[in-house]
C-alpha cells in the first residue's frame, strides 16, 4: 500500500514504542478465570506530536497537508467540551502558522465552562481564534460549514474537518499506524493474537482495519465503543474502511465479520464517569504509571479489563492496546479519577 502519492505533513519523527505491561497483567490475572489473563502491551500513540500527542495526530498529517494545498488559512473543526481532536487540530493550526475555528457541541447539558481546565485550558493559551458553542443533536456539517461562510465573506479560506479526523483522507493515518505496526513486530519479534482500540468516531478503528486488510495483517482487532453500543457503532467503522480502501484504490469490499466492536463500557452517557472506568485508570496509573483519560482509553481499557475477566481473552494471550492519548482532560476529572466523587456503577 503506498501512501506516498497522498500529501503529509510529519509531527511525529519516531515510530511509537511498544511496551509490555508485566505489572498490570499480573494485577489483571487475579480478577480472571484460574488466576491466569492475558499479557497486555501498549503502543503509545499518546506519544505522537503535536504535545501531548494523541490518535488524531496521525490523521491530521493528511488533514492539514490537503488544507495547506488548497490554501487554507484557517483550520475548522468539531467536537465536545473537552474534544481532544479540537486540541490537537489547534495544535497543529498553531504549528503551520494557521487560525482555527471550534463548533463545540454540548453533548452534557451544562457540561461547557468558560473557565474550564483540561483540554479547554489549552484552547484558550493556544489562541484558538473563535469557538462556537452548540446544543446536543446539532447537525456539526452545516455548522461548521456556515463558520467556513464567514470566513469567506471576509475573503479568507477555511478548511472543514470532521469530527475527530474522520473521513477516508483522516484515516490514512491509521494505515500509515499499520504499517508503522507491521515493521516494529517484525524488526522485534513480536506478535500479537488481538489489537484492543477506541471506537468513536470511527476514524481510528476503520482505518487501522483498512490498514490490516491491505497489507495482509492478520490481528483481529476489537473495538470498544466510547460512545455507541455495536448496532449502532459496527456500521459507522465499516463505511470508514470502505472509504479508506475505496481511497487507496484497493478494489476490496470491507467483511462485515471484520468490524468487531464491545459496547456496554461507555454508559451512562458518552464523557460521563463510570465506576469501571475509574477502576481501570487507578490501576494502570498505580501499576504502569500509565495514564489513561476519562472520556475514552480510560473506558476502553475498563472494555479489556472486562473481556480479561470474562475469558474473552485468554490467559497467556498477548493483546495490544493502542492507547490514543487524552492526558490533558484528566484534569477535568480529578476527583472523579481519585475516587472522592461518586460515580454510575
Amino acid at each position: 500500500m503506498d501512501l506516498s502519492r497522498f500529501p503529509r505533513r510529519r509531527y511525529t519523527p519516531f515510530h511509537t514504542p511498544i511496551e509490555p505491561l508485566p505489572r498490570f497483567s499480573a494485577a489483571l490475572a487475579t480478577s480472571c478465570p484460574g488466576g491466569r489473563g492475558p499479557e497486555v502491551w501498549v503502543k503509545r500513540d499518546d506519544m505522537l506530536g503535536l504535545f501531548p500527542g494523541g490518535n488524531k495526530t496521525r490523521k491530521l498529517e493528511f488533514l492539514v497537508a490537503d488544507a495547506l494545498a488548497q490554501g487554507a488559512d484557517t483550520l475548522i473543526t468539531c467536537g465536545a467540551p473537552q474534544s481532544n481532536h479540537c486540541r490537537i487540530t489547534l495544535a497543529a493550526a498553531v504549528k503551520e502558522g494557521l487560525q482555527c475555528r471550534f463548533v463545540i457541541e454540548e453533548r452534557v447539558p451544562g457540561s461547557f465552562h468558560e473557565d474550564a481546565s483540561g483540554n479547554h485550558f489549552m484552547f484558550r493559551l493556544m489562541g484558538v481564534e473563535a469557538l462556537s458553542v452548540v446544543p446536543a443533536g446539532t447537525a456539526m456539517a452545516p455548522a461548521m460549514q456556515a463558520m467556513a461562510d464567514e470566513l469567506a465573506a471576509l475573503g479568507r479560506k477555511g478548511y472543514i474537518i470532521p469530527g475527530g479526523g474522520s473521513n477516508a483522507l483522516g484515516g490514512l493515518g491509521y494505515v500509515a499506524c499499520a504499517q508503522e505496526l507491521q515493521q516494529q513486530t517484525f524488526e522485534q519479534g513480536l506478535s500479537f493474537d488481538q489489537v484492543i482500540v477506541g471506537s468513536g468516531s470511527s476514524g481510528t478503528h476503520g482505518g487501522l482495519l483498512a490498514g490490516f486488510l491491505g497489507n495482509r495483517i492478520a490481528i483481529p482487532i476489537t473495538g470498544i465503543g466510547v460512545s455507541r453500543d455495536p448496532a449502532d457503532q459496527d456500521p459507522l467503522v465499516h463505511k470508514e474502511a470502505q472509504a479508506v480502501c475505496d481511497l487507496l484504490g484497493l478494489g476490496m469490499t470491507v467483511p462485515r465479520e471484520k468490524v468487531v466492536s464491545v459496547g456496554g463500557y461507555w454508559q451512562p452517557k458518552y464523557s460521563m464517569p463510570n465506576a469501571r472506568m475509574v477502576e481501570a485508570v487507578q490501576l494502570a496509573a498505580r501499576t504502569e504509571g500509565l495514564l489513561l483519560d476519562p472520556v475514552y482509553t480510560g473506558k476502553v481499557m475498563a472494555g479489556l479489563i472486562g473481556l480479561a475477566r470474562e475469558g474473552c481473552l485468554r490467559a497467556g494471550e498477548r493483546v495490544l492496546f493502542l492507547h490514543t492519548g487524552g492526558l490533558p482532560s484528566l484534569h477535568e476529572y480529578e476527583g472523579v479519577v481519585l475516587g472522592t466523587t461518586e460515580v454510575a456503577p
